[in-house]
């Protein structure tokens, strides 16, 4: 069964654009060390809650919008060789991320149905 990383950040809506480019530039990283799928996800109806929602699980602020992204793998040891190698590939390393680390949510996921 494949393995998921996913993540969840708020990036300033203004800056889209830059939030693409570097997305599809990481992606390319990504699929070159193994991964079988990127796919980025831009809020459209993403509701504030109460006790827990997206928004809140980032902090967004008014100015910004959810993203959404997951990461397939064919299994855990490829996504950890593969993330490790992604982190260390030098067109990434020291590349500004068009959003606040520090709010990212993220994880990896053994996959339990893919229907």
């Amino acid at each position: 069964m494949n393995y998921v990383d996913g993540f969840v950040a708020a990036v300033v809506t203004d800056k889209r654009e830059n939030y693409c480019q570097h997305a599809k530039m990481a992606a390319a990283v990504f699929k070159e060390n193994g991964a079988l799928r990127v796919v980025e996800c831009w809020g459209d109806d993403v509701p504030e809650g109460k006790l827990t929602s997206f928004p809140l699980a980032v902090k967004r602020e008014a100015h910004e919008t959810v993203v959404f992204s997951w990461i397939v793998w064919p299994s855990k040891a490829v996504r950890d060789a593969g993330m490790k190698a992604t982190m260390e590939d030098k067109r990434l390393v020291g590349v500004e991320m068009p959003f606040d680390g520090k709010r990212l949510i993220y994880g990896g996921f053994e996959v339990l149905m893919d229907v």
